[in-house]
């Protein structure tokens, strides 16, 4: 008996783990049943009921009228009683964008051959002819400590330049006079400049992201688009967007904002239709400086002009600011940033109504229209702008680690210090490779809602701990500002690119899965499409086939979870590699699970889930965390699987994943249902936690890659702004580290002359002198170890002022 229960279960998890169909369920226990019930002699009384129920399983499953009709509904009723309200500007947001590789990582079984497939990331000619020179030459001419300390301000030669050159003109086509550069080239460029300036990054990337540039492009009007985006292109305009206030923030829907539908006078004509402006924004970027001023606030048309309804909800306008009551000009100043970010306000102003974007077709689409276009704010810019700044420490600290010594040996040396160079090279791979890959969706013709918010929180966060680590590393060199300091204006900055695009906190417990989830789910949408269906008939039909699709799903991925977790994965089918396949066979278990737990959370929980901030956001640190591994995974076998990269994939990857065991272990500990926890822990991990986080050995071969050029190092640093200038800071921390890997055999030189008593000044360079005096070096190696001295007494030394150089100016 004992055997054929356990065959039974046996036959019951192959159905699962290969998503049998509803009809083939049946059909199992039609056989499966009568055989367990004869085997345990039950009796006749007990094999009637058994053979009944039997019987209505059939009818009630399987036959399709039946089904439909009976279960079906009755999941239907009940569905559409605990579904959860959601707001408008939660469906819209919900309905932006597309689905892309977040899909696959919801099916709880990627296609990686799919994955392997996407075109390699890649700028053309003509991009990168731009990187290598206009952009060189941008950052050739910006000094960051003249800019937020001097001026708080970018040059005026700097303005010109980027206007010019049409740096912000990155998104525009070529046929209004804009650059038309892809995603990726939009990326590059971006992260080189903020390499250099984060002032200048903020300034050449606002125009390129959400603003009006991109409105105009996807739902301007052909007035609108001719007359504006020419002047955007050339720079004739300086453009800025504004969204935020003092009461509306992440809660769009809570805009005061206003415009009321009226008649007015305007540019001396009566009678204008329009709209009769009233608002208060904070936090603008560029509307200092804006010549062209977006705008969103919410519609009434109390006169009912426009036909319809009185409150016509969000709506965009782009209003020049030369118009008269417009009022910009003031500053905020988000610490010690330089960029132009200031109020804006307006009471009364009347704009004719040709000043909405789209014109009044699109009035009340304006929530929509941005959900649609923040991919390239969240996906583009702030995770350029993270990543230039990430691949400047991990070239300069891994290069002062270097120089830098300590008790006679490097400070990188010691594993105090390796430990921190590891977490900033693994991090710096990771987003790196994560923010090519989203370019690459954009680039695709993706609107990859939920990837834009994985990917601004990650490259955001990440950069943050890089930033931390760096400035632990280099000590006092950090922490004292000045025209020497490359660290201390990009650790100041850094809490600026948490909060905008969606504050951080929110964009975790809130966005990635709450919307992921049911935007990526092959199912859930679905369901909820065919509950607010009004045609019954059709809506019945369309939900039983997701439901029943649902259930079949959700068995499959419980099934795969418990088998996999009981393998670690291994027997899992994965692209070729030898370095690469465990990891592709651990996160195909882990997808499971996940699809898994998704389900659990939402059946057991319902809507309150959207209250349960934490097991939200430790499900979407799994989602998160499994699209960067796929985005590492694909950098590189898109680098042709470098064996000098080994150590930063490898660090990177064993992060990830035991990060996501743990986020798993948090969803399942803090559970509310007990039954759930249990049923969680058995499937999930059948045989507990396995995996640690990256080994001492492979930080130590990651800090070593850090702190001695080669390939490797080159290739995640690509794309920087390096000076070959000995006087500037970063040029002298490169010429330093190449001359002290050179010098060492003459170090070692003078070491041994000194211990044998041939040597006795105190001073080094008295002591190179000395050397010289008596031959043991020549005077050409005395010269270089002169300047290997001077290079790293500018790396080690601090700037330092006199008192009225720090005075405020009055």
């Amino acid at each position: 008996m004992a055997l054929t229960v356990l065959v039974a279960l046996a036959i019951f998890i192959m159905l699962a783990f290969f998503r049998a169909s509803i009809t083939s369920w049946v059909l199992a226990m039609m056989v499966v049943v009568p055989v367990i019930s004869i085997r345990a002699s039950f009796s006749d009384d007990v094999l009637m009921v058994i053979g009944a129920a039997l019987l209505l399983f059939i009818l009630f499953f399987g036959i399709p009228f039946l089904r439909r009709n009976v279960v079906s509904g009755a999941v239907f009723k009940l569905f559409r009683k605990t579904l959860p309200q959601i707001s408008a500007t939660e469906q819209e947001a919900i309905d932006a964008g597309t689905v892309w590789w977040d899909g696959e990582l919801f099916s709880g079984k990627p296609d990686w051959d799919r994955l392997m497939a996407f075109p390699k990331c890649g700028l053309s000619d003509r991009e990168q002819s731009f990187l290598d020179n206009e952009v060189e030459q941008l950052c050739a001419m910006l000094d960051d400590w003249d800019i937020t300390h001097n001026r708080a301000d970018l040059s005026p030669e700097a303005w010109q330049f980027i206007k010019d050159k049409g740096f912000f003109s990155m998104i525009i086509p070529q046929r209004y006079g804009g650059l038309e550069f892809s995603a990726q080239a939009h990326s590059a460029v971006v992260s080189k400049v903020a390499s250099r300036s984060g002032t200048a990054a903020v300034t050449v990337m606002v125009p390129n992201s959400l603003g009006p540039a991109e409105l105009l492009l996807h739902y301007g009007t052909n007035e609108q688009k001719e007359k504006y985006l020419p002047r955007l292109a050339k720079g004739q305009e300086i453009p800025c967007f504004a969204l935020t206030g003092p009461f509306a923030g992440s809660d769009a829907g809570a805009i005061p904002d206003y415009g009321i539908v009226c008649y007015g006078e305007f540019a001396g004509q009566q009678n204008v239709l329009g709209l009769r402006m009233t608002w208060e924004k904070r936090y603008i970027t560029l509307a200092p400086a804006a010549t062209l001023l977006g705008l969103a606030f919410k519609l009434y048309d109390p006169d009912r002009l426009l036909g319809g309804e009185h409150s016509r909800g969000i709506t965009l306008a782009l209003i020049p600011t030369d118009t008269p009551g417009v009022q910009i000009g003031r500053r905020h100043f988000p610490l010690n940033s330089a960029f132009l970010n200031g109020p804006t306000q307006g009471e009364g102003v009347f704009i004719p109504m040709d000043y909405i974007i789209g014109g009044t077709s699109r009035v009340g689409e304006g929530w929509r229209m941005l959900m649609e276009c923040l991919a390239a704010g969240r996906s583009i810019s702030l995770p350029a702008s993270s990543m230039g700044g990430m691949k400047l420490v991990a070239r300069t600290c891994g290069a002062y680690s270097r120089v830098r010594k300590q008790f006679k040996m490097p400070i990188g040396k010691f594993e105090g210090v390796e430990e921190p160079l590891a977490r900033i090279g693994g991090h710096t791979y990771m987003v790196d490779a994560a923010r090519r890959f989203t370019a690459l969706a954009i680039d695709l013709g993706e609107k990859p809602s939920v990837i834009s918010a994985v990917i601004k929180y990650h490259s955001t966060e990440r950069c943050r701990v890089v930033i931390n680590d760096a400035m632990d590393v280099h000590g006092g060199k950090g922490i004292s500002l000045g025209p020497g300091n490359y660290l201390g204006r990009f650790y100041q900055q850094m809490p600026v690119a948490i909060t905008v695009e969606g504050a951080n906190i929110l964009t975790r417990t809130l966005m990635i899965f709450g919307q992921g989830a049911i935007r990526a789910h092959p199912y859930v949408l679905k369901e909820i499409a065919a509950v607010h269906d009004h045609d019954h008939r059709r809506a019945l039909h369309n939900f039983d086939e997701a439901l029943f699709g649902h259930i079949t799903f959700a068995l499959c991925n419980a099934s795969r979870s418990f088998v996999f977790g009981l393998t670690g994965g291994r027997g899992i089918e994965t692209p070729e590699g030898e370095e690469t396949h465990r990891y592709y066979q651990q996160m195909t278990r882990f997808s499971a699970a996940f699809a898994l737990s998704a389900d659990v959370a939402m059946a057991a929980l319902g809507g309150s889930l959207k209250r349960r901030e934490k097991i939200s956001a430790r499900l979407g640190d799994v989602l998160s965390l499994l699209y960067l591994c796929s985005a590492a995974l694909k950098r590189f076998e898109d680098d042709r699987r470098p064996a000098e990269d080994l150590p930063l994939l490898d660090w990177a990857m064993q992060d990830a994943l035991y990060n996501i065991q743990q986020a798993f272990d948090g969803v399942i500990r803090n559970f509310p249902n007990v039954f759930v926890r249990v049923l969680l822990r058995v499937l999930v991990f059948p045989l507990g936690r396995s995996l640690s986080p990256p080994s001492d050995h492979i930080g130590h071969q990651v800090a070593t890659l850090l702190m001695q050029p080669g390939a490797a190092r080159d290739r995640l640093t690509a794309g920087i702004y390096i000076p070959d200038d000995e006087q500037d800071a970063v040029g002298a921390l490169e010429a330093a580290l190449a001359s002290t890997l050179a010098c060492e055999p003459l170090q070692a030189r003078l070491q041994e002359a000194g211990k044998a008593g041939k040597l006795n000044s105190l001073e080094e360079l008295l002591r190179i002198a000395e050397a010289r005096d008596q031959d043991i070096i020549t005077a050409d190696e005395a010269l270089q170890l002169e300047r290997d001295y001077a290079l790293r007494r500018k790396v080690i030394m601090v700037d330092d002022f006199a008192p009225e150089q720090l005075r405020a100016a009055k």
